[in-house]
């Protein structure tokens, strides 16, 4: 697992005096306020400031003070420790922890990595990629995905033809 998390990414320049929009990674953008710190190119900052937007964050970070300064910044990412990143309730899991988990059929056949985890209005899709470049996308929905093993790194599911009809 990674030691490291990300929960932003730096986008524009906002004001004069160095904050910096940031899009989140997370599911809930007001964890923002609640960010004393964050790691950029492995550096520990303090977070000075945070105000919301409809879509992101407007942050302070310690050091940058202009909008020169923050244009440096402009596609870095935002990383936490994992320890202090927020904790998640049963059967959830980080999308970090998700990416290249291979993907089985409850027959033992597998079907490749989880490459990315697209977000839905009802659900989840694991976006999986085989070996011999097929893919496929599998709804997270529990009549579908019988297990999911971050340990392991395995997912199991029904297979397809039994859901995809």
């Amino acid at each position: 697992m990674e030691e490291f998390m990300s929960v932003g990414k730096i986008g524009k320049t906002h004001g004069l005096k160095g904050e910096v929009k940031v899009f989140s990674l997370t599911d809930d953008l007001e964890r923002f306020k609640t960010l004393k710190s964050v790691y950029i190119d492995g550096q520990l900052r303090k977070v000075e400031g945070c105000k919301l937007q409809h879509d992101r964050g407007i942050l302070k970070i310690e050091g940058i003070d202009s909008i020169e300064q923050a244009e440096l910044y402009r596609n870095k990412f935002l990383m936490v420790k994992r320890e202090d990143a927020v904790e998640l309730e049963e059967d959830s899991y980080y999308v970090a922890d998700l990416i290249d988990c291979s993907v089985y059929d409850d027959a033992g056949v597998e079907l490749g990595k989880v490459f990315d985890v697209l977000h839905t209005p009802g659900n989840d899709v694991y976006w999986v990629k085989g070996n011999n470049k097929e893919e496929v996308l599998i709804p997270v929905l529990k009549d579908i995905v019988v297990s999911v093993d971050i340990t392991k790194r395995k997912i199991v599911i029904k297979p397809v033809k039994e859901w995809q009809e």
